[in-house]
């Protein structure tokens, strides 16, 4: 027996002094109701209503329990209202990376706002944005996948000092100005260089890039162009790379919109499979589901500044996908 769906029968009746009134007030059928307190009745060893007259009347049982069904109602009431106020109230944690521009992130809550959602956000490498997915303590993440395979994509390339001189008085590769491409070859020594010209700085790559598959590509791409893999080097921080970078000892791997914010100069990489890419991806619920609110995916790409990848949108870019899987490939 529905205990709740039984009371609701019994007491919308003593109100309404009347079977069918209180059917249409519950919105089911008379028939029901009059099933559902005939139960309770039989249940509880007594009459509840006195149905010899052409007014029903509640017994004295029935006026005995009332007062006791009510409360009984009113706590369940009660009871839902919690719960759906903790399933409004509490945060669900989105795993961002580092350095996503404040303002988006800004715009992705005040969404969640609208539909009933706190969020909160959280900066983390990519291993552990993959992880939380996986022990449920993110709800949504930004996951880093191959850039030909993701629905949304950030260009990388090179930063370089904004000074044209670098730190030991060696002139310095500057990359900035043109928009050309920056190869790989472009980064090799050419004669009449010294040793300490910006040609041979060290490439820094950080925490964002520092995922075994694109390490991967970057090794293999590394050694197409002929450079050896010491040109290349984790950052232990961004603000160690930053500071390296613009004091013209190092060359940063890193997005257009980060260089620029720190005065940094940048040309982007030529080789699309060394792109970033990004999914949006949510944490699996109790019965296996795993999906992202339509409105939020657009919001948190736009964080990192990404733009709609080949995944997303196959028609026109069926060379260039072509061209990103090959490169991968080496």
């Amino acid at each position: 027996m529905d205990l709740l769906a039984h009371l609701e029968a019994y007491v919308a009746t003593a109100d309404e002094t009347s079977f069918s009134r209180a059917a249409d007030r519950l919105g089911i059928a008379q028939p029901l109701l009059s099933r559902r307190v005939k139960t309770l009745e039989e249940h509880f060893g007594g009459l509840l209503f006195d149905r010899s007259r052409r007014q029903i009347t509640t017994t004295e049982l029935g006026v005995l329990l009332l007062p006791y069904a009510r409360d009984v109602l009113d706590r369940a009431q009660r009871l839902r209202q919690a719960a759906g106020a903790d399933g409004r109230t509490r945060t669900r944690t989105v795993g961002v990376p580092a350095h996503c521009a404040p303002a988006a992130l800004a715009r992705a809550i005040r969404a969640a706002a609208e539909h009933g959602i706190t969020l909160g956000m959280c900066e983390l490498p990519p291993l552990d944005r993959d992880s939380g997915l996986a022990d449920g303590s993110l709800a949504y993440a930004l996951v880093r996948v191959p850039a030909e395979r993701g629905a949304y994509r950030v260009p990388l390339g090179l930063a370089s000092a904004a000074e044209p001189e670098a730190a030991d008085g060696q002139r310095a590769l500057v990359l900035a100005g043109a928009r050309r491409a920056v190869r790989f070859e472009d980064l090799r020594p050419r004669r009449g260089r010294g040793a300490g010209s910006a040609a041979v700085l060290p490439v820094l790559t950080l925490p964002e890039d520092q995922v075994p598959a694109h390490e991967d590509r970057l090794e293999r791409a590394a050694a197409r162009a002929g450079l050896p893999p010491a040109r290349f080097r984790p950052a232990g921080s961004a603000a160690g790379a930053l500071a390296e970078t613009l004091a013209g000892r190092a060359l940063l791997l890193c997005a257009e919109p980060f260089a620029r914010q720190h005065g940094a100069r940048w040309a982007p990489l030529g080789d699309r499979s060394l792109h970033r890419g990004y999914d949006v991806r949510a944490a699996p619920d109790r019965t296996g589901s795993a999906e992202v609110p339509h409105w939020l995916v657009p919001l948190l790409a736009s964080a990192v500044g990404a733009a709609r990848g080949p995944a997303a949108a196959r028609s026109g870019t069926g060379a260039e996908d072509a061209a990103a899987r090959l490169a991968a490939r080496g």
